[in-house]
């Protein structure tokens, strides 16, 4: 009597929660496959965004009309101004920068004198 019952319960039993659990890995590899296809189409976006930007970058190089060479105009007629036509020429006055116009001025020439130096570092921590 308990050979049938083992039998009966070793047997269907058993193969159900076989294939249960069998569709439940299933189940799981296709979520993860859909994941992991969701996470590679999104790498592959953001892959093909930094080229493009890095393409319009390249190409704007070696144009004066770059933002960076922008502002540094700005700043060197500023300055400019300042220091020849006030200072040594004396033929005018210039009230100093303050608040934001100061900060940008003095942003815009450290970033002018500090950039090499930073590409250097980077260049060396590179390698």
């Amino acid at each position: 009597m308990w050979m049938t019952i083992i039998s009966f319960l070793g047997g269907p039993v058993v193969k159900a929660l076989i294939e249960a659990y069998s569709a439940k890995l299933k189940a799981e590899t296709v979520d993860s496959k859909i994941a992991a296809d969701l996470a590679a189409s999104e790498i592959a976006a953001q892959t093909a965004e930094t080229k493009a930007v890095m393409q319009y970058r390249i190409a704007e190089i070696g144009h004066w009309y770059e933002p960076d060479k922008l502002m540094g105009y700005c700043v060197a007629l500023y300055f400019a101004k300042l220091l020849v036509w006030d200072k040594v020429l004396g033929f005018g006055s210039t009230d100093a920068l303050a608040g934001f116009a100061a900060i940008t001025a003095n942003l815009v020439v450290s970033f002018y004198f500090a950039k090499r130096g930073f590409e250097n570092v980077a260049r060396i921590i590179k390698q």
